[in-house]
This record gives structure tokens, sequence and C-alpha cells, in this order.
């Protein structure tokens, strides 16, 4: 039996009177790599903030399983949070050179030693050439790129990733899928949201679609393409879904 990683129960998100996310039922297992596809402002973003135990739910609950240990929001420890790395859609990186922003996160958990490591993550998204340079001088598409290196460096047990092609081009978006990919077959647990469903599909062993903050479709990748349950999600993926 595969073990279970995330479980998610009557989980909503709320802001004022507006209900931005409703998820009543959600399991992810380890190993995984579950995309989360939707329109604009559907709530997939909130989905992942909430997965990294950046924030409890309004109401509801989201546990995290590692180690046979069940981690909340609530009672998750700085060990805890450090088998997670995320990265955004706008990286925020350090006054620093490229290189130390990958080389952080392995600071701040004592490995001292592991230039060899931090110089293989910095050649895997094609920044090599640019480790001395001064995070602040990069481009967009740069600094999404080493945010992607920071994050696969401290090698997690779950990565979650908010767009993380949405700045580059083509040629780099399929190196970083095929970084995403790696990962899967290392046993990491990968929670991808993106707006391309051609990547989710390429990528994923389960898609989510949410819509209004509502999880509609819930899938295995060929099922939720080619025979969904709900309508929606059949018009969402044809382009013919008005919202």
């Amino acid at each position: 039996m595969i073990p279970l990683v995330y479980a998610l129960r009557d989980v909503k998100q709320t802001y004022g009177p507006r209900t931005v996310l409703n998820v009543p039922s959600l399991a992810v297992e380890e190993g995984e790599v579950v995309s989360i596809v939707g329109p604009s402002g559907a709530g997939k973003s909130t989905l992942l903030r909430l997965l990294a135990l950046l924030q409890p739910p309004s109401s509801g609950a989201i546990s995290l399983h590692l180690d046979r240990r069940i981690i909340t929001a609530a009672n998750a420890t700085t060990a805890d949070r450090r088998q997670m790395a995320m990265v955004f859609q706008r990286p925020v990186l350090l006054s620093r050179s490229a290189y130390d922003n990958v080389a952080y996160g392995l600071r701040v958990r004592g490995e001292r030693d592991a230039d060899d490591r931090i110089r293989e993550a910095l050649a895997a998204v094609s920044m090599s050439e640019l480790a001395g340079a001064d995070a602040r001088t990069l481009s967009g598409g740069e600094a999404q790129r080493i945010a992607v290196a920071r994050a696969l460096v401290v090698q997690p047990r779950v990565l979650l990733l908010d767009e993380p092609t949405a700045n580059l081009d083509m040629g780099t978006a399929r190196l970083i899928e095929d970084l995403i990919a790696t990962q899967r077959s290392a046993g990491t647990t990968v929670i991808l949201v993106t707006h391309n469903i051609f990547q989710a599909r390429r990528l994923a062993t389960r898609v989510l679609l949410l819509m209004e903050g509502d999880l509609v479709e819930n899938a295995l990748t060929r099922q939720f393409f080619e025979s969904p349950r709900d309508p929606r999600t059949a018009a969402f993926v044809a382009g013919d879904l008005n919202y």
C-alpha cells in the first residue's frame, strides 16, 4: 500500500463573506505528481499555500503525513517544514549571488560542504555561467530558474510548484519539466499548479480541476483528459468553457 502524504477533509478558505476554496475531500499519495488546473481566480494558489502549511484553512483539516507523524500548520516544526520546498510564481531571491541563493537552504540545514550539489543544481537549470551574478540583476526567467534550483538542491520529500515555467521560453520550460519528471522517479511527491493543460498531461499522474474555489474533478491523468466525470472538465479541456 502506497503511503499517504496529504489528507484534506472539509477544507474551506474564506475571506470575509467570500469562500475562495472548498475541498470536501482529497488524498495525495507518496510519489504522485498532482497537477492543479483551472481558470484564474479558481483557488489554485490558495490550495498550494495551504498544502505548504503556510496557514491553516478557515475550517476543516489539512494534514501532512511524514515519518509516521501527522503534521498540520499548527504543530509543524522547522524540521518538518524543511522536508518541503516551494517555488512561488514570483520568486523572492536574497540580495546575494545566484550561487548563494541556491546554497541558502543547505546552509540553514547545516550542510556546509555541498559545493558539488549546488553547482549540479545550477547546471541542471542552465545557470552555471551566472552563478556569480547578483540576483537583483537577473531576468524574471533567470530568477525562476534559480528558485527551482534552490528548491531541488535540498532534496525535499514534497515539492510544491506554482506556475514554475510561466516566465520561461519553450526550451527552458521543457528543461524544468524534465527536472520535475526526475523528481517523480526519485519518489518525491510533487504538487504542480499550472495554467498549461498540456504540461499537466505530460507531467501529472493525477489532475485536479478547480473552478470558483470548488474541486470539480479529481482524476488520474488519462481519465481526466479522455473520460472526465464532470461535463465542465470536458469543456475546460476542449477550451469551450466560458468563465
